[in-house]
């Protein structure tokens, strides 16, 4: 069925990072929500690395518990992706681990500037994109350099 195939190629990519147990995860351990979405793997599971059926079932277990609408968005997002050139998704995946690697302290700063970025009304977006590409690189860069050393405010109950 496409919707099983289309399925597992988004848990691939969307599967989390965990740690893999070395002897990996017997099909018969995974519940009947994971075993009808992952289907398709069922006679090439006891092949597949320890690490990939972990992410293979994250994901899966995931996928058991979304919404209707979720999923939906879930295979809007995955059609994006396929669409990339290997390069930009190259690009992408390097980024994704750079942030990966950040202190979980610098990770929720981003976080929390992007959830700001996205809440500002379209015209102020546009306006700081404006005046970002209007820097030079040496501006962009000592931008980033003060945000970086800004004291961030503290927040109530801490």
């Amino acid at each position: 069925m496409k919707v099983r195939s289309i399925v597992a190629m988004l848990l691939l990519l969307l599967g989390g990072a965990a740690i893999a147990q070395d002897d990996g995860i017997r099909w018969q351990d995974l519940s009947d929500g994971q075993r009808e979405v992952l289907g398709k793997l069922e006679g090439s599971w006891d092949d597949l690395p320890g690490e990939r059926q972990m992410r293979l079932s994250n994901g899966a277990e995931r996928w058991a518990g979304m919404s209707v609408e979720e999923r939906a968005q879930a295979r809007d997002r995955f059609s994006s992706w396929r669409e990339l050139s290997q390069e930009r998704r190259s690009q992408i995946r390097e980024r994704a681990q750079l942030f990966r690697d950040l202190p979980p302290d610098e990770q929720k700063r981003i976080r929390d500037n992007y959830r700001k970025y996205r809440n500002m009304n379209r015209d102020r977006r546009q306006q700081l994109r404006d005046r970002y590409k209007r820097m030079t690189p040496e501006q962009r860069q000592h931008l980033r350099d003060r945000l970086q050393k800004r004291p961030r405010p503290r927040q109530k109950g801490k």
